[in-house]
């Protein structure tokens, strides 16, 4: 299996759009790795987890023909996780020659935003469900998406709706992608994901070395995860650990994160980050 980390950002990406703090700076003055945009990730070329604004400029970037994406996994219904007005495009009058059914997995606010861009008067000439499937996802949910076993994990992040991170496995592999969720699961969330040994886990570590308690993670939480993880019998040294999800409010540069990661076996992503495991 492969993973590609498109964008390695929080909602504001890095440098924040309208931030002039001393990490967003240094980021600008620095480029390369410190350059984030918004949180995106591509398995084997085919699946797709969330759908960020900047997913049209990871297709230019890492040269991606989106048309021949099966599966899109939807984290929840934040801006920077799920922007669905571009799917639009996937409708004839926009993309030609587009084949196959674009399955998208979510919860009802997902949805509930899907249905809000999608529907609106300009393009109600342009019906995409023929193209386009939404699926609404619960956690616990089950799912099987050409040749992938997808399992939907309650997340610990916005209490007004039912986010969800993901178990996925193909072909002997599995992975758990964290994003966006704090480390305070539910005892449901805890049995799904200590059910499965995995081949790569990705954390989220938005807060770096600092913590609040929920929402989302920093770095001594990511080590809590890990721990339980390890004693759980779910990860071992054979597995990949990885770092994502940064916030210029974790004021940590990429450097300063890879090297936290370095003394610790864990990899910090970065934008365009390819891992085959």
């Amino acid at each position: 299996m492969k993973i590609r980390y498109l964008g390695t950002a929080a909602a504001e990406g890095w440098p924040a759009l309208f931030c002039s703090c001393p990490i967003c700076t240094k980021a600008r003055a620095e480029g390369g790795k410190n350059l984030r945009t918004r949180t995106q990730a591509i398995l084997d070329g085919e699946l797709l987890l969330d759908f960020p604004p900047d997913t049209y400029c990871h297709a230019l970037r890492y040269d991606l023909e989106l048309a021949k994406v099966h599966t899109l996994l939807v984290t929840h219904s934040h801006m920077d996780h799920w922007f669905p007005t571009d799917l639009i495009h996937r409708h004839e009058h926009f993309g030609h020659g587009v084949t196959g059914v674009l399955e998208v997995y979510g919860n009802q606010a997902v949805k509930d935003a899907f249905d809000a861009h999608i529907l609106v008067d300009r393009f109600k000439p342009h019906p995409i469900g023929d193209v386009v499937h939404f699926h609404v996802t619960h956690g616990g949910d089950r799912l099987e998406s050409h040749g992938w076993q997808i399992t939907a994990v309650p997340a610990d992040h916005d209490k007004r709706e039912e986010c969800l991170v993901y178990i996925c496995q193909k072909d002997g592999k599995t992975l758990f992608y964290g994003h966006d969720t704090g480390l305070n699961l539910s005892e449901e969330a805890w049995a799904l994901v200590t059910a499965h040994h995995y081949d790569l886990i990705s954390l989220d570590a938005t807060m770096g070395k600092k913590t609040i308690g929920g929402y989302h993670m920093g770095l001594p939480d990511v080590e809590a995860m890990i721990a339980r993880l390890t004693d759980a019998g779910c990860i071992d040294k054979r597995t990949v650990k990885v770092i994502n999800h940064f916030s210029h409010n974790g004021e940590m540069t990429h450097d300063e994160l890879a090297a936290w990661g370095a003394d610790r076996g864990i990899l910090a992503a970065y934008d365009g980050m390819e891992v085959e495991f």
